[in-house]
C-alpha cells in the first residue's frame, strides 16, 4: 500500500514555472514506477511524464517535452515535476501515481493515485 499526496500547485502566469512534489508513504518507493498526470473538467486524464523504478529511465507527452522534467528522491520518497515555460494549456488537476509494474503512459495501469493539485497558468 502506497499513499500519495502532491503538493506545489497555484496560480501562475504564461512562461512562468512551477515545481510539484508528490510524498509518498512507505519503505520501497524504489521498487515503484512513477508517473505524472493531468485532468481538465469533462476531459479524460492525460499522461504527462513518467519515470521508473530503479533506473530512472524517463518518458514525456510530446506536448511537455522541454519544458518538464520528471525526477524522483528514493532516499526521501519523493517524486518531483518541475514544470518550466508554462502555458495556458497546461492548467489542469495534477495527479501523481505509482504502479508496481512497468508504469508508463497508460493512467489505468497504476494502482496507487494521489488527490491531485490544481495547476492554473493564466495568459
Amino acid at each position: 500500500q502506497v499513499q500519495l499526496v502532491e503538493s506545489g500547485g497555484g496560480l501562475v502566469q504564461a512562461g512562468g514555472s512551477l515545481r510539484l512534489s508528490c510524498a509518498a508513504s512507505g519503505r520501497t518507493f524504489s521498487r515503484y514506477a512513477m508517473g505524472w498526470f493531468r485532468q481538465v473538467p469533462g476531459k479524460e486524464r492525460e499522461f504527462v511524464a513518467a519515470i521508473s523504478g530503479s533506473k530512472g529511465s524517463t518518458d514525456y507527452a510530446d506536448s511537455v517535452k522541454g519544458r518538464f522534467t520528471i525526477s524522483r528522491d528514493n532516499a526521501m520518497n519523493r517524486l518531483y515535476l518541475q514544470m518550466n515555460s508554462l502555458k495556458p494549456e497546461d492548467t489542469a488537476v495534477y495527479y501523481c501515481a505509482a504502479d508496481v509494474g512497468s508504469g508508463g503512459s497508460r493512467w489505468y495501469v497504476y494502482d496507487y493515485w494521489g488527490q491531485g493539485t490544481q495547476v492554473t497558468v493564466s495568459s
